[in-house]
């Protein structure tokens, strides 16, 4: 149990516990929905390999710098980094980079829960095929392909089906994190994420047998350099970022919770790695499905709720291994939407000196209505523009706003301002004490999170609002 040094404070029951929480709040629908559909968007191969370059000098100190501000201040994100810059004689107003992370993560998880809510309706869709049709043959028998791809519109018409699906999934992630990280978070953890890639590795090993295997290696794993665009770099680049779930806070709250003998450099290391291996097994998870269904790897965000449902209606027990991907998303997207909505709970809990229920079910309750409104922005509040007085927001819906507000302003600034703050703020031997790396690897971050990571970050931001 972690402590502070006034009162008790409730943390990881284990290193191993705090990795997979970690390992949970970075993977979710960004490996599974995202890199897939941005790999085959960009051109495979080239693209793959600048994004594990990418995790590894962007992600990955980034990463390293959120969770030693965590570590060293054992409170909420914004009040760890209050007591960071008092130690190292800064503006206590340098909590702005973590106040706009408990902003962002309220945004998302109230939107990133709908989209949970059409994974769960997914769910229901094959367990509905197999009760109907039986398990050994192809999904959706009989139903042409035009029906299958209408199944996601269809949800989207359905405002009260879709909002209550959001709802449903919102409220299964409040239950978690009411019970606290070593009753909830970490029960979540470790035993949703070992599922997780038990059905992960599954599902690759059966798409490897019954799709196109060597047609998936040669599209990932052979880098064409000329397909290399700036637009391909710059797609890679965001991907790392997003896919480990930067800029939210969630891993300066998840650190505050690690204790002492944890070596974060090394912790840290195993979370970029395991999060990468996800995106990239993810793709050789979907690819040999659909190319083996003769479809396209350049469907985009419909790659996952509309491409592969037609895919699994060709394969032996199309409706189980259906199922089973979708339940695995599932608790992908679970792990995720508990460490999203943790980071305004721990912040509200302390701020007001409230309950972790109260706690809780405030921010849970404000969540549920702000995601109510997303979900109605594809029917019934389809025509609301709440930000149409900005140009690059102009014609966003509400769900579209949530999340480009998130994505091109409040994630990146944040990440920006978090390494000026490590790098340029804070007294190094208070950084050098928590970070858990030294020699030429500790000077390398040190350079990375100074001058690289703003840099490339200050693009990314900077394209996302002009390009």
């Amino acid at each position: 149990m972690v402590t502070t040094s006034a009162s008790p404070r409730d943390g990881w029951s284990s290193r191993t516990a705090f990795v997979l929480a970690a390992i949970g709040s970075a993977v979710g629908l960004g490996n599974l929905w995202r890199f897939p559909a941005e790999a085959g968007q960009n051109g495979g191969g080239a693209f793959v390999l600048f994004y594990i370059l990418c995790v590894a000098l962007i992600g990955l100190p980034v990463l390293l710098s959120e969770t030693l501000i965590g570590r060293h201040g054992q409170a909420s994100a914004p009040e760890s980094v209050r007591r960071m810059a008092r130690e190292s004689g800064a503006s206590a107003h340098w909590d702005v980079l973590a106040g706009m992370g408990v902003l962002s993560a309220f945004m998302i998880v109230s939107f990133y829960c709908v989209v949970g809510g059409w994974v769960l309706y997914y769910v229901g869709v094959f367990i509905n095929d197999i009760a109907q049709t039986g398990a050994g043959g192809g999904a959706f028998e009989g139903r042409p392909a035009e029906d299958i791809e209408a199944l996601l519109p269809g949800l989207f018409g359905n405002g009260t089906l879709m909002a209550g699906l959001g709802l449903v999934f919102l409220a299964i992630t409040l239950f978690f994190v009411m019970r606290g990280v070593s009753k909830g978070i970490e029960w979540v953890a470790t035993w949703l994420m070992p599922a997780f890639f038990v059905l992960l590795i599954a599902i690759t090993g059966y798409g490897f047998v019954t799709g196109e295997a060597e047609e998936t290696i040669a599209y990932l794993f052979t880098f064409d350099f000329s397909k290399l665009t700036p637009q391909v770099m710059l797609a890679a680049v965001g991907q790392a970022f997003f896919s480990l779930s930067l800029g939210v806070a969630g891993m300066i709250t998840y650190g505050a919770y690690a204790g002492r003998e944890v070596n974060l450099g090394q912790t840290s290391a195993i979370i970029g790695g395991a999060d990468t291996a996800v995106a990239l097994i993810a793709g050789l998870c979907i690819f040999p499905i659909v190319f083996a269904a003769g479809l396209s790897v350049t469907a985009g965000p419909g790659l996952m709720f509309q491409s592969l449902p037609v895919a699994f209606q060709n394969m032996p027990f199309g409706s189980v291994i259906g199922f089973a991907f979708f339940m695995m998303v599932g608790f992908a997207a679970l792990t995720s939407s508990v460490a999203l909505l943790e980071v305004p709970t721990s912040w509200a809990m302390e701020r007001f000196g409230v309950s972790r229920m109260v706690s809780a079910l405030v921010v849970g309750t404000g969540a549920g209505v702000l995601g109510v409104l997303a979900a109605l922005s594809f029917n019934d509040l389809a025509e609301v523009r709440p930000l149409a007085m900005i140009p690059i927001f102009a014609n966003a819906n509400i769900f579209d706003a949530l999340d480009g507000v998130t994505a091109k302003i409040f994630m990146p600034l944040g990440a920006i301002l978090t390494c000026v703050f490590v790098g340029w703020v804070a007294d190094p031997a208070l950084v050098d004490g928590e970070n858990g790396i030294g020699g030429w690897l500790h000077q390398t971050w040190r350079a990375l999170v100074r001058y690289v990571c703003p840099a490339v970050l200050a693009v990314i931001m900077g394209f996302g609002l002009f390009g």
